[in-house]
């Protein structure tokens, strides 16, 4: 019979997302973590694998509360134009609150080209970013709202370029004309012409 772990792991895994989230995964050493979290290093072995494995728990649960979060309340309680112009709207609002940016975009500068384990989980996180962009815009391309000039996918890639450019300008021109003013544009590219939605 295992022992109960003697220690809040919500608690250890917020304080690594904090470490992670400030410092960068290449600058956050497996000592660093383990003071954050207040583990010894055979502890946080035990619990949760070595820095990579923990690093995926802390992603995805940062992205529980934070992208995947955002999504599914944008699609629960909008049309799909309207939550791809909700998301981008928050995204640019959390932007200039928050100038450590998004962990997920930041992950992606910093590790992705380097460790392909790491690459492919960020990846696959940004997969799912582009999906919710991708049923909205087919979604929008069927009930009249946004342009069928381009196929979907092509936009939902397209939008999740954008999303990913306002994280990172945010870093360095966190002003709200820029931001907001990117988003503005970007959605026009979305409107129907007048032929597309004649009766």
């Amino acid at each position: 019979m295992s022992r109960p772990r003697a220690f809040d792991e919500d608690a250890a895994l917020d304080a690594a997302i904090t470490r992670f989230w400030e410092h960068g995964y290449a600058a956050t050493s497996v000592r660093d973590l383990g003071t954050c979290m207040g583990l010894g290093a055979a502890s946080l072995y035990n619990a949760f694998g070595d820095k990579r494995a923990l690093f995926t728990r802390c992603l995805d649960r940062y992205l529980d509360a934070n992208m995947r979060e955002r999504i599914a309340r944008q699609e629960a309680v909008h049309p799909p134009r309207r939550a791809i112009e909700a998301f981008l709207e928050e995204s640019v609002e959390r932007s200039l609150i928050d100038r450590r940016g998004c962990m997920l975009v930041n992950t992606a500068l910093e590790v992705a080209p380097h460790d392909e384990e790491v690459g492919a989980v960020v990846a696959e996180r940004l997969g799912e970013l582009e999906a919710f962009f991708h049923r909205c815009m087919e979604r929008g391309q069927q009930d009249g709202t946004i342009a069928r000039r381009a196929p979907a996918r092509d936009l939902a890639r397209l939008f999740l370029t954008t999303v990913m450019g306002l994280r990172v300008l945010a870093r360095a021109r966190p002003e709200p004309a820029l931001l907001r003013g990117a988003v503005r544009q970007a959605l026009t590219l979305l409107d129907p012409l007048a032929a597309e939605t004649a009766p």
